[in-house]
C-alpha cells in the first residue's frame, strides 16, 4: 500500500513538474530570433510594411526581428515555406491580400486559407483607385462607364490577377456591365502608361497616383475603400456612386503556421496593434497611403475567408488568369 501511495506521488510529481516546465517555455517566449518571412521582394509594399514593424516589434520582445524575402510565383513560394515550418511562433509571414487571392488563382497555389495559417495581425491597408488620362472626356464613374459602353476603352492594372486587375473587372464586367480591355503592367508601370497616354484609364494602388493627381497628370475617378481616402479625400468612393458595398483593397497582414500556441499569437496580436498605435508609424504609414486597422485574431481569420470568397467569386466569373 505505502509503495502504491509512493508511486502516485511521484507520478503527480512529475506531471506538475512537466507542467511547470511547460508553462516556463512559453512564458520565455520569444528566446531566440523571430523570423518574418516576405512574400514578395525587397522594396515592395509588403516588405516596406514588415520592415516599418520589425524595429519596434523586436524592442516589444526583447529579441531580435529579421527579416526574409522569399519571393515568387505571386507570393506562394513564401507562404507554402512558412506553411511548413514549426508552429512555434519563431516564422512568421508578412502578406497582401494576394494571399486570399491565389488559391482560386492558381492552379496549385499549394496552401488553402484558413488551413495551413492563421491570422497574426490585419497591419496596413490601402485603398485601390481609378483614374484616367486628362485628355479623357469623363469627369465621374458614371461618364467613364458610358464613355465605355460607346467607346472602346483599356485600362491598366498592376498585373493580372492583383486587385487593381480583378476589383476593376468585378466593377466594369460584373456590376455595371460593361466591355472594357483589360492592359496588365507591373506595379510601378502601370501609372506611367496612363500618364505618357499609352492606356486611357488606370487602375492601380493610390500611393503613385496621389503627386500626379495633384500636379494635373491624371484625373482621380474613384477609390475602391469603403470610406475616402485621407491621401485623397475630394475624391468619391465606388460605393458612393451607384455600387453599395463595394470594396476592392490591397490588405497586408501577418499570418503564423496553423497550430502556433495561442498565447504566442495573442501577445504578437497585442504587441503589433499597439504599436500600430504609434504616432510616427501611423504618420510614416500615411505618406505611402497606408492606414492601420485594429482587429483582433478571430476578426481577422474571418475576415480572411470572407476575402478568399469573394475574389473566388470574381476569379470564376471573369475567367482571370496569371500570367
Amino acid at each position: 500500500m505505502l509503495i502504491s501511495s509512493l508511486r502516485r506521488v511521484g507520478a503527480t510529481t512529475l506531471l506538475l513538474l512537466g507542467m511547470c516546465a511547460a508553462v516556463q517555455v512559453q512564458a520565455a517566449y520569444p528566446d531566440r530570433p523571430v523570423k518574418i518571412v516576405v512574400a514578395f521582394p525587397p522594396g515592395s509594399s509588403t516588405d516596406i510594411v514588415a520592415r516599418a514593424l520589425s524595429q519596434p516589434l523586436s524592442e516589444a520582445l526583447g529579441q531580435p526581428v529579421v527579416i526574409e524575402n522569399r519571393p515568387g510565383a505571386g507570393g506562394n513560394i513564401g507562404t507554402v515555406a512558412v506553411a511548413r515550418s514549426a508552429p512555434d511562433g519563431y516564422t512568421l509571414l508578412m502578406h497582401s491580400v494576394a494571399y486570399s487571392v491565389n488559391p482560386s488563382l492558381y492552379g496549385k497555389a499549394g496552401y488553402e486559407v484558413g488551413k495551413e495559417l492563421v491570422g497574426v495581425v490585419m497591419a496596413a491597408v490601402s485603398p485601390n483607385i481609378l483614374y484616367v488620362h486628362p485628355s479623357v472626356k469623363a469627369n465621374d464613374l458614371p461618364e467613364l462607364l458610358a464613355l465605355a459602353r460607346s467607346d472602346k476603352l483599356a485600362y491598366a492594372s498592376s498585373g493580372n490577377g492583383t486587385t487593381t486587375h480583378l476589383g476593376a473587372e468585378l466593377l466594369f464586367r460584373t456590376l455595371a456591365k460593361v466591355d472594357i480591355t483589360h492592359a496588365p503592367y507591373a506595379p510601378a508601370s502601370a501609372a506611367t502608361a496612363v500618364v505618357s497616354g499609352q492606356v486611357p484609364v488606370g487602375s492601380t494602388s493610390i500611393p503613385p497616383v496621389v503627386q500626379l493627381a495633384k500636379a494635373g497628370k491624371v484625373r482621380p475617378i474613384a477609390v475602391t475603400s469603403l470610406k475616402r481616402s485621407g491621401a485623397l479625400p475630394q475624391v468619391p468612393t465606388v460605393a458612393e456612386l451607384g455600387y453599395p458595398g463595394f470594396e476592392a483593397n490591397t490588405w497586408f497582414a501577418m499570418l503564423a503556421p496553423q497550430g502556433t500556441p495561442a498565447e504566442v499569437l495573442d501577445r504578437l496580436n497585442t504587441e503589433i496593434n499597439r504599436i500600430l498605435q504609434n504616432k510616427a508609424l501611423v504618420e510614416g504609414f500615411s505618406a505611402q497611403s497606408l492606414e492601420t486597422v485594429r482587429m483582433d485574431r478571430p476578426a481577422l481569420d474571418s475576415y480572411l475567408a470572407s476575402e478568399a470568397r469573394k475574389w473566388a467569386g470574381v476569379v470564376q466569373q471573369t475567367g482571370a488568369k496569371v500570367d
